[in-house]
């Protein structure tokens, strides 16, 4: 079903409501399959940077009912290589101009994230990070203990701990939005500029011609299309076999939880590679916290129980006063993960068949810039500059982008 708007109607057909729900054509210019954050934002910057409209977005579920919905909503740009950086810092870059552009209020918050250390090789690579994100133009500062506690005061810096906290490095411009409100803003924009937003539509096979895609088999019948966009997150890997490509990626749970309502007591996001832990407050009150991914490859949208023990340790272990906090819910996304901890994004083998895929831990953040690279990939059939590092032909040169622990803890 569409969303009711919170906000003010969409002028047009159907002004009650968020976005549509079209029956699908029998041909479009630009197919996307996915229709979670990442794949809004491809059809949006498809349609407003590229003037393309006849543009279907296929969704096997309801919009933005896989990872959109089951993230902890960290936004940053903090990353080691340059590479990483460029692309994460474009979409913090638009992140900042969004809420006015998509006139839409999905409460993004830059509060700060706090990646914290906790041994001399900790504090060595932080200031790593540090310097090599200045030289990049992100905003990146180290911190020594007594600063942290300036920033969230909550954070137990006693020296008499397991991982005691030696410094942390800090981004200012980094910060929180509310996920499904962001889906809905994007959502809204591409139904206003004609995009149809079909739903219940599972993307079953591909319809081919030699080596070029034409089209796609699904469950409510067949669609042709000769730009075909794969943005399927952690499916990404088996719908990419259904057209015979195999994408060097693996696919794991990776879950989090919330804390009932409580009053404002955590002003930033707090990372902790060490305890591995993630914790933020969000704007209703809960505590959302994260943690490493599972290490079985799946496709459940639930984790393990040993890892929610591990990640409760780890909290309290940096905030002892959620000692009496209490568990409200838990859930699972499904992340698709490289060798390199870096995403594929652009061309693959087959013609006119294109793939977002492999962010990881890191999909929501990058939201809007790998809709915008992606979105210029399928409009111009060349990888955008920020993207062009992230193809997959990397594989087979050997041009890897090693991101595993480089960029801080799981997010």
């Amino acid at each position: 079903m569409t969303a009711q708007s919170p906000q003010r109607s969409v002028p047009g057909e159907h002004p009650e409501w968020l976005w549509g729900e079209p029956d699908p054509k029998r041909s479009y210019d630009a197919i996307v399959i996915g229709g979670g954050g990442h794949g809004l934002a491809t059809a949006y910057y498809l349609a407003k940077n590229h003037g393309l409209t006849n543009i279907a977005i296929l969704e096997k579920g309801w919009l933005a009912g896989g990872n959109m919905a089951r993230n902890t909503t960290i936004i940053r740009s903090n990353y080691l290589w340059d590479e990483s950086a460029a692309i994460y810092e474009h979409a913090l870059q638009l992140w900042e101009q969004l809420p006015a552009e998509l006139d839409y209020d999905f409460l993004f918050s830059q509060r700060g994230v706090l990646n914290l250390a906790h041994s001399l090789q900790d504090v060595r690579d932080s200031v790593r990070r540090v310097e090599a994100n200045r030289l990049n133009g992100v905003d990146a500062e180290f911190l020594t203990p007594e600063e942290v506690a300036k920033i969230c005061p909550i954070v137990n810096i006693s020296p008499d701990v397991r991982y005691p906290v030696l410094g942390a490095t800090f981004q200012p411009r980094a910060g929180i939005a509310k996920h499904d409100h962001v889906a809905w803003a994007f959502a809204r924009a591409c139904d206003a500029m004609g995009v149809d937003i079909i739903q219940n539509c599972e993307v079953t096979g591909f319809v081919k011609d030699g080596d070029r895609v034409t089209g796609v088999e699904t469950t409510r019948g067949r669609i042709l299309s000769d730009t075909v966009g794969m943005v399927a997150a952690g499916h990404s890997s088996v719908l990419a076999q259904k057209a015979g490509v195999r994408l060097p990626v693996q696919s794991h749970p990776l879950q989090a939880l919330v804390s009932e309502l409580y009053e404002p007591v955590h002003p930033t996001v707090v990372m902790s590679n060490y305890v591995h832990v993630y914790v933020s407050q969000a704007h209703k009150g809960e505590l959302v916290m994260g943690a490493g991914v599972d290490q079985y490859n799946g496709y459940g949208q639930r984790g393990s129980f040993h890892v929610i023990e591990h990640q409760m340790a780890a909290a309290l272990e940096l905030f002892p006063i959620f000692s009496r906090a209490h568990l409200l819910r838990t859930w699972g996304g499904i992340v698709d993960v490289c060798p390199d901890a870096s995403p594929i994004i652009g061309a693959t083998p087959v013609e006119g068949l294109y793939v977002n895929a492999g962010w990881g831990t890191g999909g929501f953040k990058a939201t809007p810039a790998a809709g915008w690279v992606m979105a210029h990939a399928m409009a111009t059939g060349e990888a955008h500059e920020l993207g062009a590092p992230f193809g997959l032909e990397r594989f087979s040169t050997g041009h890897l982008i090693d991101e595993h622990g480089a960029a801080g803890v799981a997010h």
